[in-house]
């Protein structure tokens, strides 16, 4: 009988589909970004995901944001995200976390209870903490640099954060991660000069989408050892 992860195990065996299906995935931040990492996580059959976010969709999301539509609009977007989780694959187990972390509610969360963290926030403070307690648990994690203001999503690479260049928020986190005798950082990120810079950050559908789902690719081959 055909299941849905019938072509996934064609490409990764049954063997690798299991390992995904046991592995636990917290996703910080369900937006652009991190909406279409989510989604690519549960389509390969991740088991369980525990999402983090405490904004709310609004009419400004729909350019870009995957499960943001007109009539979910004023809903929290990570009680939006389970419930379309569950509509791809009801046996995933998904807690859904209202919080917007930060240093001073970091210790809410036990980040070694996870296979693998994703870091798809927008604030520098809370990215820094997330990072270095994630090191700290010994717990692999990914980081999504700057996506907004961009607009050519073919120069988004996967790389260390040392080895990165041009991208502002990189130049950051750089410092930051140093100060803090971290040496090494997997991150998503591009050399494109931010084309706007105002506030808010601008952005266009194409970018962030691909952004995310880089990042779930890297997370599976990491769960994989690929």
């Amino acid at each position: 009988m055909a299941n849905q992860f019938e072509r996934t195990a064609l490409l990764i065996g049954e063997h690798s589909l299991a390992k995904l299906f046991a592995s636990k995935v917290a996703v910080f931040g369900v937006g652009g970004v991190g909406g279409y990492a989510v989604e690519a996580l549960a389509r390969s059959g991740v088991g369980q995901i525990d999402i983090f976010d405490h904004d709310k969709i609004c009419i400004t999301n729909l350019n870009r944001q995957l499960h943001t539509l007109h009539n979910n609009i004023g809903q929290y977007k990570v009680d939006v995200a389970k419930e379309r989780i569950l509509d791809i694959n009801p046996n995933t187990v998904v807690n859904s976390h209202k919080l917007f972390y930060l240093p001073e509610n970091s210790s809410q969360v036990d980040l070694s209870s996870y296979d693998y963290i994703v870091d798809a926030i927008d604030t520098v403070s809370g990215k820094i903490e997330l990072v270095v307690r994630a090191k700290q648990c010994g717990v692999p994690v990914i980081c999504s640099m700057g996506a907004g203001n961009k607009i050519e999503a073919s120069r988004f690479e996967v790389a260390d954060i040392f080895s990165t260049s041009v991208c502002p928020l990189a130049k950051v986190m750089r410092q930051e991660l140093r100060q803090r005798g971290i040496t090494s950082l997997k991150v998503v990120y591009s050399k494109e000069a931010p084309i706007y810079k105002g506030t808010p950050p601008a952005s266009i559908a194409f970018v962030p989408s691909v952004v995310g789902l880089i990042i779930a690719g890297e997370v599976v081959k990491d769960l994989l050892g690929m």
